[in-house]
């Protein structure tokens, strides 16, 4: 009876939690297992399942680098004081380990890479491309004169060239975004399992208030500096809070990069005050979440508010990401 009564809830979608044995019999797997399974259903204990509307079938990264500058707008040095080419590598280097990791467990989902190279020397952007050789990743080295006659004349072609590769990156994310789009920095160190949470995440978060939804992979320190009021949600292994601003790396969909399209287009015809200003504003309509721990590592200056996240060991995935 115990057989045909879980074939019976296999066949109608249901699932069985056995808390003597602290199984799940119809998933034949431990409670201590990951029970979710992507594109499908959510399940976490104790709140149970969240059936799968938003699907997640495609990730389109656009990681931007600049290797010749070390802190775009300030005069600090980063935490570890290394080379920025150094930084912009091993921030690749994490991201590719994140990238492999989701490979490993959702196959299905399609993954394209583009890498928008700013002004780097010969001998950076041959260790960039010594990296990526195996990897099915296109680079795109940026034309700043592409961009002079839209972006306001700036102080220096330092600025120049971030407003420009960010408007770039936004092009990109147009032009081939189908579902999920991750633009990201060359100054961030992620966890392994960065992506797959984050995309787990989405599709838990977004199918359960029925809302496509802005991504941070950053517990910036700056967050806990107001005292301002946060919801805390539920993600695939951790717990993720609303907020209401973020730097130039975060994860969206293609629907609502379109929707928004004109403060994303506005962030990057000048300087603005503070730099993400229209992209911040954004969030006083949509949601943007953010997790608890970090599952990416701003490295900047020791001391930035926009800097390193709480409770992580700086040291350890700094030389992880080495190789």
């Amino acid at each position: 009876m115990k057989k045909l009564f879980i074939k019976f809830c296999k066949l109608f979608g249901y699932e069985i939690i056995d808390q003597n044995k602290f199984n799940s019999p119809t998933l034949e797997k431990s409670l201590n297992e990951d029970l979710s399974i992507i594109n499908k259903k959510s399940i976490i204990l104790p709140l149970g399942e969240v059936k799968i509307t938003k699907k997640v079938n495609s990730l389109l990264i656009i990681f931007r680098t600049n290797t010749e500058i070390e802190i775009w707008d300030q005069n600090r040095k980063r935490l570890f004081e290394s080379p920025k080419i150094e930084y912009s590598i091993r921030s690749l280097n994490s991201l590719k380990k994140s990238i492999n990791f989701l490979k490993s467990k959702y196959s299905h989902i399609k993954i394209k890479t583009i890498i928008i190279e700013d002004n780097s020397k010969r001998e950076n952007l041959s260790k960039i491309k010594d990296l990526i050789k195996d990897d099915n990743i296109e680079i795109i080295s940026l034309n700043r004169d592409e961009y002079k006659n839209i972006i306001k004349k700036q102080n220096n072609e330092d600025t120049l060239g971030n407003l420009s590769s960010l408007l770039k990156s936004f092009e990109l994310g147009k032009k081939f975004g189908e579902d999920l789009i991750f633009f990201v920095e060359d100054d961030y160190l992620h966890f392994e399992t960065m992506l797959e949470e984050m995309i787990s995440s989405y599709e838990r978060i977004s199918s359960q208030i029925e809302k496509e939804i802005f991504m941070c992979p950053t517990d910036y320190p700056y967050l806990y500096m107001n005292n301002k009021k946060t919801n805390l949600l539920i993600g695939n292994k951790r717990h993720w809070r609303t907020i209401g601003e973020t730097l130039c790396t975060f994860m969206t969909t293609k629907n609502l990069l379109n929707k928004y399209w004109e403060n994303f287009y506005k962030t990057c015809l000048d300087r603005n005050d503070p730099f993400e200003k229209y992209i911040n504003e954004i969030y006083e309509k949509e949601i943007c979440i953010s997790p608890l721990k970090s599952l990416s590592l701003h490295l900047t200056n020791i001391n930035s508010s926009y800097g390193l996240s709480p409770f992580i060991d700086y040291k350890k995935i700094w030389d992880e990401s080495a190789s």
